[in-house]
């Protein structure tokens, strides 16, 4: 019996020092991986854009009174507008100012989207964000504006933000299904010039984006070929390019 008693009291012993040896096994291998983790602008587990935004109470009346403002006249530069930007917006908690602007982006509210765009950068939070200037672009592609995605560029560049080729792509397309060619050439050569190895599928996507512009698009066909000599590019029949607007989706 008294044996038994032993045993167990050792068990026991035993049981209460595994956490601990659990803990310190689990901290060695954190102090080795540590050295390993990135901090790039282009990773989803660090990015805050990426990361689900949900509006509280404050996000959404800012929201419908940045609206209600900005349609007083001159539309987007009411001394109103400015004033509650410099006293509410800027006193929003981040979570509900990023939400706050991933709303306006998704209604497409270019003058509202700029000037909180504006906000976010200056934060004492703020930092690059691959994420964060894609749906910028994509929100400007959409509502063909020329000057804006210009000045996005600029901010994008001058903070060193780096697309990954598959985001390139993406874009582009964007700008061309737009009709802003000019645009999305210019962003495709920024592609090319990129420190990212070239893969084959953005290729794919700009090239449908191009079938509209036959002479731009076979530009960009004898990059791919050069790129990617094994692989073929089916071209679409001449008809696709000159299809009646009711047949257009």
């Amino acid at each position: 019996m008294l044996s038994r008693l032993r045993a167990h009291g050792h068990y026991r012993r035993l049981l209460q020092t595994l956490p601990c040896a659990a803990a310190k096994s689990a901290a060695e291998v954190n102090l080795h991986q540590r050295p390993c983790s990135t901090s790039a602008a282009s990773s989803p587990s660090l990015s805050i854009w990426r990361r689900k935004k949900e509006m509280g109470k404050e996000g959404l009346m800012a929201v419908a009174q940045l609206k209600r403002l900005a349609a007083l006249p001159p539309a987007g530069a009411h001394p109103r507008l400015e004033q509650f930007m410099g006293s509410h917006v800027s006193r929003l908690l981040r979570t509900d100012l990023l939400a706050v602007l991933a709303e306006l982006l998704r209604q497409d509210h270019v003058i509202l989207s700029m000037k909180i765009y504006g906000v976010v950068r200056k934060e004492i939070w703020y930092r690059p964000d691959m994420y964060f200037y894609r749906d910028m672009l994509y929100m400007l592609a959409r509502n063909k504006k020329v000057d804006e995605t210009r000045q996005v560029w600029a901010d994008l560049k001058s903070e060193d933000v780096l697309f990954d080729q598959h985001t390139y792509g993406d874009i582009v397309r964007a700008y061309c299904d737009a009709g802003l060619i000019d645009l999305a050439m210019e962003i495709y050569e920024d592609m090319r010039s990129s420190p990212d190895p070239p893969l084959s599928l953005p290729f794919r996507v700009i090239l449908k984006g191009l079938v509209p512009y036959p002479e731009l698009r076979e530009k960009i066909k004898q990059d791919f070929l050069e790129l990617f000599p094994d692989m073929i590019v089916y071209d679409p029949p001449d008809c696709l390019s000159d299809v009646d607007d009711e047949f257009k989706f």
